[in-house]
């Protein structure tokens, strides 16, 4: 599996733990000591060690293992180094102090979105389509059947 295959597969396994706002950061063409970042957030220190935990298990399953961990004494942001791919798991404060988006600003980047997300939304949409499909034609038919009513009555009226 190439890096970046891996990189998508680490940010896949985010959403296992409702990880959320997560990018991939290219560095291939900038740094050396890795190919790709994987940044995601969480809203608790219980969640950030949660989604770690979940990525390094998952992977140790496959029999990929990690070749550094830290930040699991603060749980604030814990780094997961597979050499070719570095996971940064933020608690969302931290994310945004430390803005490690910003200090790899020239490398390009991926927002990776939660496939869940993706399929409800997806299903709003059709939903909404297909409502709105149905109520143009509805009241187009109602007119009709009021419009057809007043000229029976007047009909009537004149006779």
């Amino acid at each position: 599996m190439n890096s970046k295959l891996f990189a998508k597969k680490i940010a896949d396994l985010v959403f296992n733990k409702k990880g959320y706002d997560v990018k991939i950061i290219d560095l291939q063409n900038i740094a050396s000591f890795a190919d790709f970042f994987v940044i995601c957030s969480a809203d608790s220190d219980t969640q950030v060690k949660a989604i770690a935990d979940e990525i390094d298990k998952s992977l140790r399953d496959e029999g990929i293992k990690c070749w550094h961990k830290e930040g699991y004494t603060a749980l604030t942001w814990i780094l997961l180094d597979y050499v070719d791919v570095v996971v940064h798991v933020f608690k969302k404060e931290s994310r945004e102090f430390y803005n490690i988006e910003k200090l790899w600003a020239d490398a390009p980047s991926i927002e990776v979105f939660d496939p869940a997300l993706v399929k409800a939304e997806e299903k709003k949409v059709k939903v909404v389509a297909k409502k709105t499909t149905t109520k143009t034609k509805s009241p187009q038919k109602t007119t009709v059947k009021k419009a057809t009513a007043k000229t029976t009555k007047k009909k009537t009226t004149k006779e």
